[in-house]
């Protein structure tokens, strides 16, 4: 049975194919009565219909991973490493179908749709190298014929809870170096959609990853606190926004689990009078309304230093430039938001920043697409004049919308940033290799691009955010994520020799 059943004709309701759950190396048939219908963003079609899995499906998914990890966590590293050769070869082989999936479920342009597997195939390429990432070290002759090393052990089943606005890429952040490190694993992905974390998951059992190693689990709250209090689960990766996150650090970390949460962003762009002006107006536009602003490193506030205040008319005139339109329609550069709940939540942020008194110097709302009428299609808005007060300051709207904040220096731009209470990302545009040195140095942010406006790390570094944006004190992926799904044992051990003459009983804790 496929993950997904292919629909014949368009759906409603009640016709529509189902999302499967994936439990012991079977795609089955949830026996719930709880369903959720996933809806292509720029239709309203509806593609098919998710369960939320039932107590005893939440259950048979970790105890199979539970027993698959008996077997998983002694397969050989290289074995282990072939599996993530293979899964990396079959995701670029299905690069296009995994694009038109996304795309049909989460509303985001092919290209970005790529850019999304892209980047976490990045991941699962660096998860073939696991063999040097989980070495551990020796140190020869500590004591007298003592030596001491520590090795890297699988700590057991874990878990990943993936948010719907990259659903290939985040969970691909979590089980293929969750996997790769000889642990098992049980997903739960957006709700919202799923269909595209499922072809993934066929591919890794194309991969040859053995049953049980994988699940895939799908709901609401109810399943989230299942894998964050299970006894089985030994830590749980999540990624989403701020007000789950911190219900699901503490909830695991009080049921004695490891815990990382990448949450909630405000990004703040500077861009200094020095900067090239086209190129950072292009870097700026791109990053805030690429993917209709539903990135968590999205840079949703420009911060205009001193004369680049006089940039606005620029920013406006290049951002009507950009092309609204279903994300499978060729030149399209902003596609619809999730759903309409997500249009109109963001749509009353709007309305919210006119009547606080921001400057609306482009307003995307009412926006109809020809063909596309029912589609969730806001375009690019931009406020100025916004103020540290703003609702659409302080509030991460996830949306096409960008505030512009006025400063008179570098100084007041990085106490502007420091004060704000996320740090995902930021970013500086400048000519001046002071300006951008004293910005490194002085921002606090985890996450810092130099004329780079998405600065999220390649995979053999780690995803950094901090303060208000991440819980745990590891990234998701890297160097920092084999610490994270790996627990260290030092063993000190003394050979003797049949020959050696007996030291006698020592009763103090030295070693000699």
């Amino acid at each position: 049975m496929s993950a997904v059943l292919k629909s014949q004709s368009p759906a409603n309701s009640s016709t529509a194919p189902t999302v499967k759950l994936l439990i012991n190396g079977k795609f089955v048939e949830s026996s719930t009565q709880v369903w959720k219908d996933v809806v292509n963003p720029a239709t309203q079609e509806i593609l098919a219909r998710v369960p939320f899995a039932t107590k005893e499906e939440l259950d048979a998914a970790i105890m199979g991973a539970a027993e698959a990890f008996k077997t998983w966590k002694n397969t050989p590293i290289g074995a282990r490493a072939r599996v993530m050769l293979k899964l990396q070869e079959l995701i670029r082989r299905d690069m296009k179908k995994l694009a038109a999936c996304l795309t049909a479920e989460q509303g985001k342009t092919l290209p970005d749709a790529e850019g999304d597997i892209f980047r976490g195939l990045e991941v699962v390429e660096h998860a073939c190298s696991i063999g040097t990432l989980s070495l551990g070290e020796i140190a020869e002759n500590v004591a007298g014929g003592i030596d001491t090393y520590f090795i890297r052990q699988p700590i057991g089943v874990c878990a990943g809870i993936t948010p719907f606005n990259f659903p290939a890429m985040i969970p691909l952040w979590m089980f293929p170096m969750a996997i790769a490190c000889g642990n098992t694993f049980v997903l739960k992905p957006s709700e919202q959609d799923p269909m595209t974390p499922m072809l993934l998951a066929e591919l890794a059992l194309e991969a040859g990853v053995p049953p049980g190693v994988l699940n895939i689990v799908h709901g609401g709250k109810e399943a989230v606190d299942a894998l964050c209090t299970h006894p089985e689960i030994k830590a749980v990766s999540f990624v989403g926004s701020c007000h789950v996150g911190e219900h699901v650090y503490k909830l695991s970390s009080d049921h004695g689990k490891r815990a990382q949460c990448m949450m909630g962003a405000k990004n703040h762009a500077i861009i200094m009078p020095d900067a090239n002006k086209d190129q950072s107006l292009n870097a700026l536009v791109g990053a805030t309304f690429g993917a209709a602003g539903q990135r968590c490193m999205a840079t949703s506030v420009a911060v205009l230093v001193g004369e680049a205040n006089q940039w606005i008319p620029d920013i406006v005139a290049k951002a009507k430039t950009l092309t609204v339109n279903a994300g499978n329609v060729s030149g399209t550069d902003v596609g619809p938001v999730i759903s309409i709940q997500a249009k109109q939540r963001i749509e009353s942020m709007i309305a919210k920043g006119v009547s606080e008194g921001a400057k609306l110097e482009l307003d995307g709302r009412n926006t109809t697409v020809a063909g596309f009428e029912k589609g969730n299609f806001i375009a690019p808005t931009i406020f100025s004049g916004v103020k540290p007060h703003h609702e659409v300051y302080k509030t991460e709207i996830f949306g096409p919308v960008m505030a512009i904040v006025a400063v008179d220096t570098l100084d007041e731009a990085i106490a502007l940033t420091n004060a704000n209470p996320y740090g995902n990302g930021t970013g500086i545009f400048t000519q001046s290799g002071a300006a951008a040195r004293k910005f490194q140095n002085e921002i606090d942010v985890g996450q810092v691009g130099i004329n780079v406006p998405v600065p999220v790390p390649v995979p053999y570094f780690s995803f950094t955010g901090s303060r208000g944006s991440k819980l745990g004190d590891l990234g998701p992926y890297g160097k920092q994520v084999v610490q994270f799904y790996t627990q260290v044992k030092t063993v000190t051990a003394r050979w003797f020799d049949d020959a050696a003459v007996s030291t006698g009983v020592n009763t103090t804790i030295s070693l000699k």
